[in-house]
């Protein structure tokens, strides 16, 4: 838009990515920002604990990034929820991080080696399925001809027939605000999964039918006995791609070193 002021000089909007990288350049407001692709609503006192920062500097933080829209907030009472702006902002995000460097963290426990895979295996992306599971998910659909790439993802026929099958009629339609079928870059394996208005079905429609089910306070996912008998009847999917690796222990004498990912 070009706008003229009082002294008959222009103006025009163009987009700003620097201020964009800006919010994003801090760790503290990049982990608020990943924590939130679980799709909840979160409290600034829960935030400020997840990122290990006084309460006071999370609501800085959170300021910035809700005047910067990447989260929206609302207000009962004294408390404050904060959540993602929307789909949009979580696909940009989990692409975002599916293009980032890795860095290096120490693992120092079984348990938190074993978090980490169960991360990788299968998570929430907002409100579609991520990790290795939603890349096999998206790369089975193309395979079977559920999925066509031609300008980007198009659900074909065969595809809107096969969700019908499952229970999900209107698979053709798509709210106005939501674009129908797209893509994440997964940063687990820098390939894609299945998000948009299709993805976000699949998702619902698997935990409607507890295939899946979601860890408490996590983005964690994990396929039920359910699950893998309908992955593998509906799509052929391995066990393999249903289950994750246990880790195993490191030696004693030493501390497991891992790429860092972010979740």
């Amino acid at each position: 838009m070009i706008r003229w002021d009082a002294d008959h000089e222009s103006t025009a909007e163009t987009p700003d990515l620097a201020a964009l990288a800006a919010l994003l350049a801090d760790r503290t407001r990049a982990a608020i920002c990943i924590a939130l692709l679980d799709g909840g609503t979160w409290t600034a006192g829960e935030l400020a604990e997840y990122a290990g920062v006084a309460p006071s500097t999370a609501t800085e933080h959170l300021n910035l990034l809700v005047a910067g829209g990447l989260l929206a907030e609302e207000r009962q009472g004294r408390r404050r929820y904060v959540r993602l702006a929307g789909p949009d902002t979580a696909e940009t995000l989990e692409n975002l991080a599916g293009l980032a460097p890795y860095r290096q963290v120490r693992i120092r426990s079984l348990a938190e080696a074993n978090h980490r895979r169960a991360l990788h295996h299968a998570r929430t992306c907002y409100d579609h399925i991520a990790g290795a599971l939603g890349v096999a998910l998206a790369e089975t659909m193309l395979e079977r001809g559920l999925l066509v790439r031609e300008y980007g993802l198009e659900l074909t026929t065969a595809g809107a027939a096969w969700l019908a099958d499952l229970g999900i009629p209107h698979a053709g339609q798509s709210p106005a605000h939501r674009a129908h079928v797209r893509t994440c870059l997964d940063w687990t394996s820098r390939r894609q999964h299945l998000s948009g208005a299709v993805g976000a079905a699949l998702y619902r429609h698997a935990l409607e039918h507890r295939w899946i089910i979601k860890a408490p306070a996590s983005r964690i996912l994990a396929v039920t006995e359910v699950g893998r008998a309908a992955f593998r009847e509906r799509l052929g999917l391995p066990d393999e791609v249903l289950t994750p690796t246990p880790a195993t222990p490191p030696p004693r004498d030493r501390v497991e070193v891992t790429p860092r990912r972010p979740g």
